[in-house]
Parts: structure tokens; C-alpha cells; sequence
């Protein structure tokens, strides 16, 4: 594929440029908007108590709202756009800077957040009453009612206001500094009988390449390029996580895991439930990697094996092929969602170009100023790219469904538990519409392979993630962590979920190197939601299965509400109880037949 056949995403119904009037006069207006509001709680927010009538709490409450949603709506806007320049070219110095100019009025929102939370905690017992008056208030009720809720796990104003803005300097400046380092990482690497300079991303592709010698190459350069750096990062990490730490025993949080239960909208039942599922399912999944280890000629995986493709049929796709395939199996579920892809595909709202400066990985990013969605990926023709590209216009679909519902930004608050949803709804789509058209075993092979492998990574390796990550916050309390002490962690918790299904010889130290989401102190335990995502994703697919055409609607109302309900009150709507063990053990039951299949070809 040539590089001009392979798209940057276009925000110009945004703004023209950073540096165009257009968007001067929108940070300008936000900047006002957050001056009136900061002026309008001292003046009418703070002298209201719950000595005052439902009426007079009422009217204020709902403004407080109505002002939060359209001052969120412009910097959220604001900030999306900024961060599609950060995201796709770290050597932009324009954009790299507007992003740090952007860290003082974001401070100044949280801080304006910080007394909302207090303000309506303050008001938690009279609360059912006020929000029985229609209004604004009333409309966000859920939202209301949980920050009510959560203002008990708070800091004084002053205290959070401090640490709002110690933020910049501290936890956030880690987080950048591991972005920036780790995206302007470059690798010299043979590839088709040249030298080429690599970004990571595309480096990290290569685990995917059918010939093992460029696999193995790519894994050992990989490792010693996480090496050259890895102190760097580990200072990231200690910065990040003796942060939240701090942070956490000051509001009072049980542990680390607490705040990440609450903004899932799960509790430890859930999550213990899932877990539990998850730890079962190990040793299938090792049945799947020495079955997948004997094609090989090997008795277990090297690291490098895990992405490899198995089948001859090596299969690639052009970018307008990938956008064929999926539009047209999108429209076998639901035409809206095919018409969404598409006018996704031709409105240039995905950036798939392999670049250096731009960061690894897939995301899909909400720009709610033009109730609209950005998808980034690293697409390199693999059919794993195919789902990839699926499973973020997925969550594009998410987005598409609010804002076909007209919801405001709080309504809208979705957490990561049932962000995935219809992700996984897409993804699964395209994977049962891919082997359903494959023409020989090799194909069928090859198709299954690329959804094991997003399968293993999302419940075996996410539970080593899980492992990980608790493990760093409890030492981390302690003391600093060195480099080799974090890899060490890594490597015990890969050990204790692949077992003998890998090479203890070969595993991946590193990999809390590159994944952002570690670095990321307003969102601890970032992974485990994924998983939840899939097994969830595959519980509704069994629904629809049995439901057909009439599930459709429900299932886009569900999107429509996800930031309106807890993970168990909206699974309820499908008869699915969340805190059942059965239920996740259902859904790992969907792939245990993909295993058996792939074990029969």
C-alpha cells in the first residue's frame, strides 16, 4: 500500500488550524464561560444550603447544570481538537504547546467541578425531594444523584484545588513525558532488504509478520529499545502511582482499586465474579497456544509467536477494502450503522497512517462541539486492523446513538464497563461475517487465529495487567520502584496467566513500557474494563442471536443511556445479572467454541 492511499483524519468542520482566529475565538469564549461560572458559584451556588426551599435549591442546582453541560460541550471540543495534532505528531511544537496552555483553564474546570461535588454532597438529604420538581435538574438525576454519592471520597475544596493544579507539574507531566518519549521513539531495523528507521507502533506490528526470523528480530530490537530507556519510565510510573496513591489515602479510598469500581459503575462482587471467570479460562487458553505452539514445532509460544499467523493464507487488505468489508456486514446488523461507518470512511474521520510522532495503539476520541467522532489506528493491511478499525467505529456508533438522543454532556458520561459495548458488538460482527465468507480451511484458520489473539490478549493478558498493576500500587506504598524491579512484577504476573502456554525464556518484560494507560492517574486499573467490554459484548450478541431484528432497538437505546444507569441496571434491561458468575462464564463459553474449531482445523 502506497502512504497517499492511507488517510489523516480531517477536523476542519472544527476549526481551520490551531493558530486560525475561529479557534482563538473559541478559547477565548471558553475562557469567559468558566469566569461567569467560576463568579455565579460564589455569588448563587455557595450561599444555597439545605435549609433552603426545594424551589430555590432547584432553580440553582438546575442552572449549576445547564452552565456545566454547554462550558464542557465547548472545552471538551476545544481539547479534542488539540489532542488530534498531539496524538498523530509529537514534534508539532504549535500543538504540544497549545496543549500545555489548555492545562490552566482544565485545572480551573476541575476546580469549578471539585465545588459542585461538595456543593450538591452537601445537599444529599434533601435531594429525592428537590429532584422531584421538573427542570434541568431532574433530567440529570442519575449524574446528581451519584455525584452526591462520591462527594463522600473528596478533599477539602482547598486540598483538591491544590492538587488540581500541583497536577500539571506532577501525575500529568509524568503522563506527557511518557507519551512524548515513547512516540519519538525510533528503531533501525532489515526489513524486505533494507534498513529502515521504524516508529515503535510499526515495530511493534511486526509481531504479526508471518516470517519468524522478522519476528524475532523485531521482538529483540523492541526489547532493547525499552531497555535504553526504561529508567526514564520508571520515574513516569513511580511519579504516576505514588501520586494516586497519595491521593487516594487523603479521600479515603479503601485501596487503589476503589475509585476504579466506583467509575465503572460496578462493585467488587462484580468484578470478583468476573475475575473469578476469568482465572478459569486459563487453562483452555493454554490449550489454544500449544495447539497454536505444535504448528510451530515448538511445545510452547516464544513471545514473538503469540501474533504470528498460523494459516498460508496471508491475507491483506487495502484501506478502501477494509471500508468495503465492514460497511457492507455493518448493514446486514442495522443500515444506520452501516451509513454511520461509511460516512465515517468518506468524511475522513480516521487517521491510519503509520507514522513517527504519532502514538501507538487505536482510540476513538468524541469531538461533541459537531456531535461527532475521530478514529485512530496504525492500520498495516492485516485483518487484525480490519477489526481494529470495526471495533472503534463502534464506539463511534456509541457516540453517534447519545447524540441522536440529544443528551448532554453529563447524560453522557459513560464508563469504560459499558464503553465497550458496542465495540465488541462491532468487532464480533465482522469476525462471525469473516469466517462465514471464508473460502478453505486456511482462511477459516487464519480468521479465527486473529480473534483468538484478541481474545487471549483481552482476559489472559489484561489479568497479568490486572496483576501488575495491583502489585505496583501496594510497593509503590512502600517505596520507589527501579526499572528492573517493574519488569520483574511484569514478568511474574505473564508467568501466573500464560503458565506453560509461553516460554518463561521469551516473555515480554517491557510491556508496561508502552501502554499508556498505566500512566494515567485520573484512571487506575484502565484495563480490566476491556475485558468486562468483551464478555459483556458477547452476552448481548447471544441475545441478539436469539432475538434477531427486534433486539436492534433496544440495543440502541441502551447505547443512548449508558451514562444514565449502573453496569448492572442497564444489564438488567436484557434479563443479565452481572454479579452471577454463570453469566461471565457464558460468554467465555462463545470463545471456548472458536477454540474447539480452531483445534479441529
Amino acid at each position: 500500500m502506497s502512504k497517499t492511499s492511507i488517510p489523516h483524519w480531517d477536523l476542519s468542520n472544527v476549526y481551520q488550524a490551531l493558530d486560525s482566529d475561529e479557534f482563538l475565538a473559541s478559547r477565548d469564549q471558553a475562557n469567559e464561560m468558566l469566569t461567569k461560572m467560576e463568579t455565579f458559584f460564589i455569588t448563587k451556588v455557595t450561599p444555597v444550603t439545605a435549609k433552603n426551599s426545594p424551589q430555590e435549591i432547584e432553580a440553582v442546582l438546575s442552572e449549576a447544570v445547564d452552565q456545566l453541560n454547554e462550558l464542557q460541550t465547548l472545552a471538551f471540543t476545544i481539547r479534542a481538537y488539540v489532542s488530534s495534532f498531539v496524538s498523530t505528531d509529537s514534534y508539532n511544537q504549535l500543538a504540544m504547546r497549545t496543549m500545555s496552555e489548555l492545562d490552566t483553564p482544565m485545572i480551573r474546570m476541575q476546580q469549578v467541578g471539585v465545588q459542585f461535588i461538595h456543593w450538591v454532597g452537601s445537599l444529599k438529604e434533601v435531594l429525592p425531594e428537590v429532584l422531584k420538581i421538573s427542570g434541568s435538574a431532574k433530567e440529570h438525576l442519575f449524574s446528581i444523584m451519584e455525584t452526591a454519592e462520591q462527594s463522600q471520597y473528596m478533599m477539602s475544596p482547598i486540598e483538591e484545588s491544590l492538587a488540581a493544579e500541583l497536577s500539571t507539574s506532577g501525575a500529568k507531566a509524568w503522563g506527557k513525558l511518557q507519551g512524548t518519549v515513547t512516540s519519538q521513539l525510533s528503531v533501525s531495523f532489515e526489513l524486505d532488504g533494507e534498513i529502515q528507521s521504524l516508529p515503535m507502533p510499526a515495530l511493534i506490528n511486526l509481531h504479526g509478520h508471518p516470517e519468524e526470523d522478522v519476528r524475532r528480530r523485531a521482538y529483540e530490537a523492541e526489547i532493547e529499545a525499552w531497555d535504553s530507556i526504561k529508567e526514564t519510565l520508571a520515574a513516569c510510573m513511580n511519579g504516576v502511582k505514588g501520586t494516586v496513591n497519595t491521593l487516594n489515602k487523603r479521600r479515603n479510598r479503601e485501596d487503589a482499586l476503589h475509585s476504579s469500581i466506583d467509575m465503572s459503575r460496578i462493585d467488587r462482587q462484580t468484578l470478583e465474579a468476573m475475575l473469578s471467570a476469568m482465572k478459569d479460562s486459563f487453562p483452555m487458553f493454554r490449550n489454544y497456544f500449544h495447539a497454536k505452539a505444535r504448528r510451530f514445532g515448538k511445545e510452547s509460544l516464544s513471545w514473538w509467536d503469540i501474533f504470528a499467523p498460523v494459516a498460508k493464507s496471508n491475507k491483506t487488505y487495502t484501506f478502501e477494502e477494509a471500508r468495503t468489508f465492514i460497511v457492507e456486514n455493518f448493514g446486514k446488523f442495522d443500515a444506520e450503522l452501516a451509513s454511520f461507518a461509511d460516512n465515517a470512511f468518506e468524511k475522513n474521520w480516521i487517521d491510519a497512517e503509520q507514522r513517527s510522532g504519532k502514538r501507538g495503539g487505536a482510540f476513538c476520541m468524541s469531538v461533541p462541539g459537531v456531535k461527532e467522532s475521530r478514529i485512530l489506528c496504525n492500520f498495516d493491511g492485516s485483518l487484525d486492523q480490519v477489526f481494529t478499525i470495526a471495533h472503534e467505529l463502534g464506539h463511534g456508533f456509541h457516540g453517534h446513538c447519545i447524540y441522536q438522543a440529544d443528551k448532554t454532556i453529563m447524560q453522557s458520561d459513560t464508563p469504560m464497563t459499558m464503553a465497550e459495548t458496542a465495540s465488541i458488538m462491532c468487532e464480533t460482527i465482522v469476525t462471525d461475517a469473516a469466517l462465514a465468507q471464508a473460502e478453505s480451511n486456511d482462511e477459516k484458520l487464519a480468521i479465527l487465529e486473529t480473534a483468538l489473539i484478541g481474545d487471549s490478549q483481552v482476559i489472559v493478558d489484561i489479568y497479568s495487567r490486572y496483576l501488575f498493576e495491583k502489585e505496583v500500587f501496594e510497593r509503590r506504598a512502600k517505596s520507589e520502584l527501579s526499572a528492573d524491579e517493574l519488569c520483574e512484577i511484569m514478568e511474574n504476573a505473564q508467568k501466573a496467566t500464560y503458565g506453560d502456554g509461553l516460554d518463561e525464556k521469551s516473555l515480554h518484560k517491557f510491556m508496561w513500557t508502552w501502554k499508556p494507560h498505566y500512566y494515567y492517574s485520573g484512571l487506575s486499573f484502565y484495563n480490566y474494563p476491556y475485558t468486562f467490554g468483551l464478555l459483556f459484548g458477547l452476552g448481548l450478541y447471544a441475545v441478539y442471536q436469539e432475538r434477531g431484528e427486534s433486539f436492534i432497538p433496544d440495543y440502541k437505546n441502551l447505547l443512548a443511556s449508558t451514562g444514565e444507569g449502573t453496569a448492572a441496571e442497564l444489564a438488567a434491561r436484557f434479563g443479565i445479572n452481572i454479579r452471577d458468575k454463570k453469566f461471565w462464564e457464558g460468554s467465555i463459553q462463545q470463545i471456548s467454541k472458536r477454540i474447539d474449531l480452531y483445534l479441529s482445523l
